[in-house]
C-alpha cells in the first residue's frame, strides 16, 4: 500500500505523557482521528477528507490542512 504524504509534519501529544507523535501522511491521520474524544465539527471534515484522498477526489495538503484544525479542536497539537 502506498501511503499519501503530506509535508509539514503535523506533531501531536502522544497516548503517553511526554510522548510527542509526528504525523505525516493521509493514513496515519486517519488512523489518529479514530482515537480523538472531540469528534467535533473540525473531526468530521477532516475524517471526510481522509476518505476523499483515499478516493482520489482530495490531495493530501488538504487533508493535512483539516487534520491539523481537528488537533487544535482535540487540544493535542505540539509545536515543533
Amino acid at each position: 500500500m502506498a501511503f499519501h504524504w503530506f509535508n509539514p509534519t503535523v506533531y501531536i501529544k502522544g497516548q503517553q505523557p511526554g510522548i510527542t507523535e509526528g504525523i505525516s501522511h493521509v493514513e496515519g491521520a486517519a488512523e489518529a482521528l479514530l482515537t480523538f474524544t472531540k469528534q467535533g465539527p473540525k473531526w468530521r471534515m477532516a475524517m471526510k477528507a481522509c476518505v476523499s484522498c483515499l478516493e482520489g477526489e482530495a490531495t493530501p495538503q488538504e487533508v493535512r490542512r483539516l487534520f491539523r484544525l481537528a488537533v487544535v479542536e482535540e487540544g493535542i497539537l505540539r509545536e515543533r
